[in-house]
């Protein structure tokens, strides 16, 4: 079974929460009620004395009693616990019944005093035991007149005492009551001006502002209304007459999404401009109406459909570019071959003796035109890259043929250069499906860039392993690094890193190439580099085949065995 709440407790929870406040320095008020209490106190304590003067020590004893309560309330206002606050009004109540019953009942002098808890309730909690006060004022004259003793006979002074202790009871309950009111119309007038704030804002603001109910009527209209809605009072003709006709369900199905889910965005155009676009913001708020913004939209799709409307032709103009780069790339290696052919022919004086300088002419003819060529297969390769028109022929092949391949074609390279090369293959074949052509390209790029930029006596190392499906391709160098600020800019088209002398040896596309490549196979490429110790290029790629399991080998039955007289 579930307990249900203390209220006490509840309020004491609550009161502990204001205790940083009440222990810091007193506000205004709490000083006015502390004061308040201390004022009780002090008129009562000063009549006891007076009462004690003139030798009438009962009436000063029950003063003194009275004085009490408004000593310990003090304390009760600054203190956390409403329980305090309680007991210290239940004392009150006790103590002026007591006092006014033995001073007489309701006939004598302190009868005035059944009053005060009223006002003992008000200061000490305001409205919670505003209404505890006012019931145990009722018992505290109930109780004084029901068991109040004789009024003492022959004491000088009690109508001056009576009258005095009216004048202070009265003023004592009066004083709270009007602070309340005083506070009720301070509360009020604040609201009034607080509103008033609220109106002048949302006048102000730029979007238009709707309270709608759950039947989508419009209750409030506030803030400006954008062009298309501008002179419309939507709070008497409705949303829908500022709406288009041919879109008022867009907008009523944003309403009903906004009941449903508790926040909906739509578009519409005015009825009285339709060539402009409102957006509409719809959110719900706890008691089931709607809280509507509408804001002119039309400039902003305007620039987003002048953007797309560039972007397109961006790409086309890209694209065309790609095109033509293919187009001339492929026209250009037909001649291209062909001076490559002669050169070489010269070169090796195939057809007989050639002058000196001629053969070194020749051979500058065919190392510019395999530049060019490189350049050239380079530039084809990116433009169908860029074009979308690369596509892979995928096969299984052992990734260590490739990786064998590339040493080749580089190995002379390396040996005029002074630069070491060595492969780390796994002794297993590492069977991959992928691009045959692509992972060759990869490989020789790689290891290309590496013995360009490395020294003489370096070394260039080529590592292949899988790591689950994953193919891991590593070239790494002990050249002369890449600076962390190259470092990002690496991997896209004609980017190079390095002083004017290294970017003179080479086109920038190398990387770009590999990382294309990559992604075509749904891989990636990272580069990390020190400068002055080398660089190491990984290419990771999902291609890895799985192991095809082992087959079980026959087993033979001998006739004899079967047991089934065949």
């Amino acid at each position: 079974m579930s307990e249900r709440a203390d209220p006490i407790l509840e309020a004491d929870a609550q009161a502990a929460a204001e205790t940083p406040a009440r222990h810091a320095v007193l506000g205004g008020r709490s000083r006015m009620l502390v004061a308040h209490l201390a004022a009780w106190a002090l008129l009562t304590g000063g009549a006891a004395a007076a009462a004690g003067a003139r030798g009438d020590l009962k009436a000063a004893w029950l003063l003194g009693l009275a004085a009490a309560p408004g000593v310990l309330g003090q304390a009760a206002l600054i203190w956390p616990s409403l329980r305090v606050r309680q007991g210290v009004l239940l004392l009150w109540i006790i103590v002026v019944a007591v006092a006014a019953g033995a001073s007489g009942g309701l006939s004598g002098p302190m009868a005035a005093l059944c009053l005060t808890p009223l006002g003992a309730g008000l200061v000490l909690d305001g409205r919670r035991l505003g209404a505890a006060g006012a019931g145990g004022a009722a018992f505290a004259l109930a109780a004084a007149s029901a068991g109040g003793l004789a009024r003492p006979q022959g004491v000088e002074g009690d109508a001056v005492l009576a009258a005095w202790l009216w004048l202070v009871s009265l003023g004592f309950v009066a004083m709270p009551l009007l602070n309340a009111l005083a506070d009720e119309r301070r509360a009020a007038a604040k609201a009034r001006r607080t509103a008033a704030w609220a109106e002048a804002l949302l006048a102000e603001q730029h979007p238009l502002v709707l309270l709608m109910d759950a039947a989508g009527r419009v209750l409030r209209q506030g803030g400006q209304a954008p062009e298309g809605l501008a002179g419309l009072d939507l709070q008497q003709a409705g949303l829908m007459a500022g709406v288009h006709a041919p879109e008022r369900s867009h907008v009523v199905g944003a309403i009903e999404t906004a009941l449903r889910t508790g926040h909906a965005r739509t578009e519409f155009a005015p009825r009285l401009t339709p060539d402009r676009r409102m957006e509409m913001q719809l959110s719900r708020r706890a008691d089931g109406s709607l809280i509507a913004t509408l804001t002119d939209v039309t400039a902003v799709r305007a620039r987003e459909a002048a953007l797309e409307t560039a972007r397109a032709n961006a790409e086309a103009l890209n694209a065309g570019k790609s095109r033509f780069l293919a187009n001339m790339s492929h026209e250009l290696r037909t001649p291209l071959n062909a001076v490559i052919g002669f050169s070489d022919i010269m070169r090796r004086k195939l057809f007989g003796p050639m002058p000196d300088r001629y053969l070194e002419y020749a051979g500058l003819i065919h190392e510019s035109g395999g530049h060019l060529l490189d350049l050239i297969n380079d530039l084809l390769d990116m433009s169908k890259i860029e074009a979308e028109r690369f596509e892979l022929d995928r096969e299984p092949l052992d990734a260590r043929d490739a990786v064998n391949a590339a040493l080749r074609l580089v190995r002379l390279q390396a040996h005029d250069k002074g630069v070491g090369l060595r492969a780390i293959l796994p002794g297993e074949p590492l069977m991959v499906e992928a691009d045959r052509r692509a992972m060759k390209q990869i490989l020789i790029n790689l290891v290309n860039n590496a013995v360009k930029f490395t020294p003489s006596g370096g070394t260039v190392t080529v590592t292949a392993e899988a790591r689950d499906d994953v193919l891991e391709l590593v070239v790494a160098d002990t050249g002369v690094g890449i600076a962390a600020d190259d470092l990002e800019r690496l991997g896209r088209p004609y980017e190079q890193a390095g002083d004017a002398e290294q970017k003179a040896r080479g086109t920038g596309l190398g990387l770009s190439l590999v990382k294309a490549l990559a992604q075509l196979h749904g891989g990636r490429m990272s580069v990390e580099s020190t400068v002055g110790e080398g660089t190491a290029v990984t290419v990771r790629m999902p291609v890895v085949l799985p192991p095809e399991p082992a087959r079980p080998s026959a087993k033979i039955i001998p006739l004899e065995a079967r047991g089934d007289g065949a």
